[in-house]
C-alpha cells in the first residue's frame, strides 16, 4: 500500500558548506536530505521510501558543539511504499527454485512463495524451470504472479524486508 506521510528530521550540514547566501544554504539542507532519505531505503513502521514530495518547512539550526556541524530540523512530505498482512498485491517471477520462487513487487525484492503454498502446481525442471498446474496455468520467469501477502519481517541489517505469500485464495496466481 501506497502511503502520504509528513515526517521530520534532522540534518546535518558540516561547517564547511555553510555559507552567507540563504539559498545556497537551502540547497545543502534539501541535497542533504534527499540523499538521508535515498540512503534510510526503509523502515519498520513505515515500509519502502519511494519519494520526498515537498519540503514544508526548514527550522533554526543549532550548532553541534564539539563538530561545529550545524543540525537543521526539516519537516517534509513523502510517499513510502508498506507491505501489509492480508494485502492481494501483484509481483513479478525473478528466481524459480525447486521449492518455490521469488517475486519482484515495488521496490520489494524479495518475496517468497514456497511451492507448499501453490495448490496444484508442480515444479518443471529444465533450461527454463517454472511451475504448471493441471489447467496448464504456467508460472516462469518474468511472469506477473497476484499473491496474499501471509508474514513480513524486516531486517534491520540490510535495511529490508523479507515477505512469504501465497496462492492460496480466489483470483490468485499467474495473470496472462
Amino acid at each position: 500500500m501506497y502511503l502520504k506521510l509528513k515526517l521530520s528530521w534532522n540534518v546535518v550540514i558540516p561547517a564547511e558548506k555553510m555559507d552567507i547566501k540563504g539559498l545556497m544554504l537551502q540547497k545543502a539542507i534539501i541535497t542533504r536530505l534527499m540523499a538521508d532519505f535515498a540512503a534510510k531505503k526503509a523502515s519498520k513502521d513505515l515500509g519502502y521510501f519511494i519519494a520526498l514530495t515537498t519540503v514544508e518547512k526548514i527550522g533554526e539550526g543549532k550548532v553541534r558543539q564539539q563538530l561545529g556541524d550545524v543540525l537543521f530540523p526539516v519537516d517534509f512530505s513523502c510517499i513510502t511504499f508498506k507491505i501489509l498482512n492480508g494485502e492481494v498485491l501483484e509481483g513479478v517471477v525473478h528466481k524459480i527454485l525447486k521449492h518455490g520462487i521469488f517475486l519482484r513487487c515495488g521496490p520489494a525484492e524479495k518475496i517468497y512463495l514456497s511451492h507448499q503454498k501453490m495448490d496444484d502446481y508442480q515444479y518443471v525442471p529444465g533450461e527454463n524451470p517454472c511451475f504448471m498446474n493441471g489447467k496448464s496455468s504456467k508460472i516462469e520467469k518474468g511472469n506477473v504472479v497476484r499473491f496474499l501477502v501471509i508474514g513480513k519481517k524486516f531486517i534491520e541489517t540490510e535495511n529490508d524486508f523479507q515477505v512469504v505469500v501465497t496462492l492460496e485464495g480466489d483470483y490468485l496466481g499467474s495473470i496472462a
